[in-house]
């Protein structure tokens, strides 16, 4: 790595007072995609201000059918919250299949969405869900925060304070994930809120997206057939060398149906 100043502040306030002061600073949440950038010199940021120690960013609240976890709760927690798995279980079970158990005891919800790896699986449950991302300074809808190839709606010095989920009627999330990484090739969340689908799409393109003929088919008949023979156009999908944008379209039709099976489960 470069060299670089580490700070730890106590709460929030200070935390955003430090990044307004270093230009080229960054907010060190659960650090599984930071220190790997950093250890590539990928990046290369003048401060680290560690957020591990400010308790108030931690937590999960369950009230008025919605579900509010703080931005530093790890990956294991939100996986073993009995709160959680009662009102969204798919959010509970969308936690557990991150990486792996080292992973899930490091990292943090609001380190994943602040980061928006495209092959993420917390975007997609955001987007599906439709959340609210409350930062320092705002509050973003789901909709409007993602924006492109590790692209958020965060301006510099931002900090996400907690993202609040709305609880579906039902929901699931189904992903065909890299066996390595546990990252999702693809990932499909989707979410039936009496009526009205939502569908988060995570690994197949730049960054996550909503699938609107599948929304559409699904909100008037909320079964697997209704997807089953959906072709998903493969222009603007990734391609890597673990799939090609063709299998990747395949592959979102065929996650959206499991994921309808295991919601009506």
């Amino acid at each position: 790595m470069h060299a670089f100043q580490y700070h730890r502040p106590s709460n929030a306030k200070d935390a955003a007072s430090l990044s307004s002061k270093k230009s080229e600073g960054r907010y060190l949440a659960g650090g599984q995609s930071l220190v790997q950038a950093m250890k590539l010199r990928l990046t290369s940021p003048s401060d680290l201000i560690d957020l591990g120690t400010i308790k108030e960013l931690s937590g999960i609240k369950v009230s008025g059918g919605s579900v509010e976890i703080g931005a530093m709760t790890r990956h294991a927690d939100v996986a073993d919250s009995a709160e959680v798995n009662k009102a969204i279980p798919a959010l509970a079970a969308l936690a557990g299949m991150i990486g792996d158990r080292q992973v899930r005891h490091m990292g943090t919800i609001g380190g994943s969405l602040a980061n928006n790896d495209p092959a993420a699986d917390y975007p997609a449950v955001a987007l599906a869900l439709g959340a609210t991302i409350t930062t320092n300074k705002r509050k973003i809808e789901a909709d409007k925060f993602f924006t492109g190839l590790y692209e958020t709606a965060l301006e510099p010095g931002e900090l996400i304070t907690s993202v609040s989920f709305p609880a579906p009627k039902r929901a699931a999330y189904m992903k065909f994930k890299n066996p390595a990484s546990r990252f999702a090739i693809v990932g499909v969340f989707v979410a039936d809120f009496g009526g009205k689908v939502r569908v988060g799409v995570t690994g197949a393109g730049p960054s996550v997206f909503r699938q609107a003929e599948m929304e559409k088919a699904l909100s008037a008949k909320f079964a697997p057939e209704s997807v089953a023979n959906i072709k998903v156009k493969a222009d603007g999908l990734n391609n890597d060398l673990h799939a090609s944008p063709e299998y990747r379209a395949h592959l979102v039709t065929i996650m959206a149906k499991r994921a309808v099976e295991a919601a009506l489960k």
